[in-house]
């Protein structure tokens, strides 16, 4: 009876806390992490690059779309005129953003760590598109960093 009733309360606290684990934390960016937003005439020239790539990443998925996610910042960096910048911050999303690292700006970094590469699944699926509905359309958000971001043209 005993061990009936310690086997039964470990399985309720393995369900909570596996329950628990597959929660999406809200969106948060520190904008372009350890790297300048900018230069120094426009100091948040390719901020809005950097924030879309950190809602890629929160989300996470599978390898291809962290490629994919990180080829768009370098793409939009070199748009905004910066191209050497541009392959300078792919190499360093690409050795700094391994979810196999428990930094904040990991692959994934929405999920709580360990969170490694595979697709999102229905329900993983739902909870993004809830937490991106809660986000503010067309009000600018501040990111950690304090640089104002449009998150209209982020989202669309």
């Amino acid at each position: 009876m005993r061990y009936t009733l310690l086997a039964s309360i470990g399985l309720l606290f393995f369900t909570q806390t596996a329950v628990a684990a597959n929660e999406l934390k809200p969106f948060t960016s520190d904008g372009c992490s350890a790297f300048p937003d900018g230069t120094f005439e426009q100091n948040s020239l390719w901020l809005n690059c950097c924030v879309a790539h950190d809602l890629a990443y929160w989300q996470g998925g599978s390898y291809q779309q962290r490629k994919d996610a990180d080829m768009a910042l370098k793409i939009c960096v070199a748009e905004v005129g910066e191209k050497q910048i541009a392959n300078l911050m792919l190499a360093g999303v690409r050795v700094g953003g391994t979810p196999f690292l428990p930094t904040t700006f990991r692959w994934g970094y929405g999920w709580p760590y360990p969170r490694m590469y595979g697709e999102l699944t229905l329900d993983e699926q739902k909870q993004v598109a809830e937490k991106l509905k809660q986000l503010p359309k067309n009000k600018a958000m501040l990111t950690t960093s304090n640089k104002a971001v449009l998150l209209r043209d982020l989202l669309k």
